[in-house]
């Protein structure tokens, strides 16, 4: 799943991507668009760095096993169903290029990197490739890859609830024209739930003294 988000400390659209949309040409075209991004890659992805501090010529396994126990810090990848989803991360910078010779948008000096995600209940591990500016914090490498999970259940539920991938078009007006409505009518039923659930905590009576009083009376007659 291939999808943009938004973060409130930058003011530029990412990109998060699996590693089955793969990168290079991909990554090229997002460096001149202008765009931060964190796209997976399989373990055995080759990083090259050219750091003066590091130098990096290996597969992206190879790379954390000759790092320490204490580069990992443990974040929130966002909120899900069930809380906040703790994992482990490492970080590794592996080059400072500057972004104008990629996008005449952009200025300053930009950092491509190798983000790896560690599951803390069996030590799964995922990598990922990132392209953000020099010294963006972890936490936000953490929100931005978070973000997948939001995405594809957005279009999980576009395809189940309206009908997103039901369609036999042969053409890309005709796919372009079906996608748009899909979505936009995804939008608007977002936008009307929202709005009735904030409604329905207006409208829902707070508990008084008396009905809390009759309701631990109740109780404990039940109990006894």
């Amino acid at each position: 799943m291939i999808g943009r988000a938004l973060d409130a400390d930058i003011s530029f659209a990412w990109v998060a991507g699996d590693s089955v949309y793969g990168v290079g040409d991909l990554e090229m075209a997002l460096r001149r668009t202008g765009k931060g991004f964190v796209l997976g890659v399989n373990a055995n992805h080759w990083f090259y760095s050219w750091r003066p501090d590091v130098m990096w010529v290996a597969e992206a396994r190879e790379i954390i096993n000759t790092l320490p126990d204490e580069a990992w810090v443990r974040c929130s990848a966002g909120h899900g169903t069930k809380g906040e989803r703790w994992y482990d991360w490492l970080y590794c910078p592996m080059a400072d290029l500057h972004a104008s010779e990629y996008a005449d948008t952009l200025t300053g000096t930009w950092t491509r990197g190798l983000l790896v995600r560690r599951n803390p209940a069996d030590g799964d591990l995922r990598y990922f490739i990132t392209w953000c500016p020099q010294g963006t914090p972890l936490e936000t490498l953490a929100r931005v890859e978070g973000a997948r999970w939001r995405i594809e259940e957005g279009f999980e539920t576009a395809k189940n609830e309206f009908g997103l991938d039901h369609n036999e078009t042969r053409s890309w007006h005709g796919w372009h024209r079906h996608v748009s409505l899909v979505m936009l009518a995804h939008a608007m039923m977002a936008a009307v739930r929202s709005q009735a659930n904030v409604l329905a905590l207006k409208k829902r009576p707070l508990p008084t003294r008396k009905s809390l009083s009759s309701g631990q009376f109740r109780k404990s007659v039940a109990s006894s």
